[in-house]
């Protein structure tokens, strides 16, 4: 079994990791509490904790999150387990931190129908500030974390990181899935926050400083 590890130095082009494909998109930097209770989650879930590894978050494209291995998009995001405690109802609770970008280049169903997946990482995206007719977008952000508290809001956070804030936008706001998805696939921060805005409008949405 092979695990990519969190404090890997060396450059690493393709690994294999665990999928957890679920009904959501996680973005990189973003902050998602799991409730894990099928075998094959918590068996994941134990070895990526005692390897210090990580698993891939993929939005089902055809399933469910439990039952036989659903489909899923082709571009996922790595996830880090930043906390995790024993539920008093049997299942495990963990949260998880939005790591780099993938892209899966080939997949296998196991046995007990946990997904295996080969994958390259995606560039990092470039750091750049929010621009100037955007700046109300850093001050709702960190109004919305404020109201939802942890682990939503919890550390480190880069409010004047244009990459930074439109992936947490689009966490949270309310679009459907398919735009988050297509947001999540954009490799350009400032276009990704312009369509996050343009996005937003169409659906009746009203953010502040919006035209």
């Amino acid at each position: 079994m092979s695990w990519f590890h969190a404090g890997d130095t060396v450059a690493v082009t393709e690994f294999e990791i665990p999928l957890f494909p679920l009904r959501t998109v996680l973005f990189p930097g973003s902050s998602m509490p799991l409730r894990i209770f099928e075998p094959r989650y918590l068996e994941m879930v134990s070895e990526c904790l005692k390897a210090s590894g990580q698993f891939g978050i993929c939005l089902i494209q055809e399933g469910s999150e439990t039952g036989q291995a659903a489909t899923f998009q082709q571009i996922g995001t790595l996830g880090n387990i930043s906390y995790w405690q024993r539920l008093p109802n049997g299942m495990l609770g963990i949260t998880v931190q939005g790591g780099q970008r993938f892209k899966i280049l080939s997949s296998r169903t196991l046995a007990n129908q946990l997904t295996r997946a080969t994958v390259e990482l995606l560039p990092t995206e470039r750091k750049c500030p929010v621009p100037a007719h955007r700046q109300h977008a850093p001050e709702l952000l960190c109004r919305m974390l404020e109201q939802l508290g942890l682990p939503y809001n919890k550390p480190p956070t880069h409010y004047e990181d244009a990459g930074w804030v439109g992936c947490r936008l689009a966490e949270l706001l309310p679009l459907p899935l398919s735009e988050k998805q297509r947001l999540l696939q954009l490799t350009d921060p400032l276009q990704r926050l312009e369509q996050l805005y343009e996005l937003a409008e169409k659906l009746g949405i009203h953010l502040p400083g919006a035209e």
